[in-house]
């Protein structure tokens, strides 16, 4: 017997500035990029504040306190990175290695990072953005084109090594890439699906064309509803 599958409906799907729409997979946890970026004086800004107070006077010392605040700070600069770079939506995704449990210890857990960004294009054809957005001198291998219930789509796979000198672990970067045409043919959704598990590609890659495979456009709450 096949059992439908079962999707929680998160409040974000009722946003009414929202463009896009797609079903996490099991195992991801977004991360609030708008929540912990308020504009100051805003009341985003007085409920961060409201929320961070009970934490701080938790906190044992005045430096531990200060800890907090300086780990709080970093973690906002690497969301307004984000934000900057189009990104609208990220979640960490932690998972077992189910697949090799043989291992002293019991199974792993498997980091990884889901992000969907905007890309503004050139006007023209849907089919033409897609493939587009896999050309180029960026190394992409596994390059795919599919038509999906959104549209036309690529899909390509990168793997990136940090270069020495940046006091970056030197820990191969893989990362799985789904290119979604917006029907406007002015800009472009990106899936990007990233871990150092390289060695469990198959199984990420699958991963990442199930979140492509149930992107949308036009509100499916609506669609539903009418």
């Amino acid at each position: 017997m096949t059992t439908a599958p079962t999707f929680t409906v998160a409040d974000s799907a009722e946003d009414p500035e929202a463009e896009i729409w797609f079903a996490e997979p099991a195992g991801f946890t977004p991360v609030p990029l708008t929540a912990l970026l308020p504009s100051p004086d805003s009341p985003s800004a007085e409920e961060l504040r409201s929320a961070l107070a009970p934490v701080l006077r938790a906190a044992p010392d005045e430096m531990a306190r200060q800890q907090f605040i300086a780990q709080l700070a970093q973690g906002q600069e690497l969301l307004k990175g984000l934000s900057e770079a189009g990104i609208v939506h990220c979640s960490v995704g932690l998972h077992r290695d189910d697949v090799d449990e043989t291992s002293s210890g019991g199974s792993r857990l498997l980091l990884s990072f889901l992000t969907v960004s905007w890309v503004t294009t050139a006007v023209s054809p849907r089919a033409v953005t897609a493939a587009r957005a896999v050309g180029g001198p960026l190394g992409r291998t596994r390059i795919e084109c599919a038509e999906l219930a959104c549209g036309p789509a690529t899909f390509s796979d990168t793997l990136r090594t940090p270069r020495a000198g940046y006091g970056l672990s030197q820990v191969p970067l893989i990362q799985f890439h789904a290119h979604l045409p917006h029907p406007d043919c002015k800009r472009l959704a990106v899936c990007t699906l990233s871990t150092t598990a390289v060695a469990r590609h198959e199984q990420y890659r699958a991963i990442l064309r199930q979140v492509a495979a149930t992107v949308c456009f036009d509100s499916p709450l609506e669609v539903a509803a009418g």
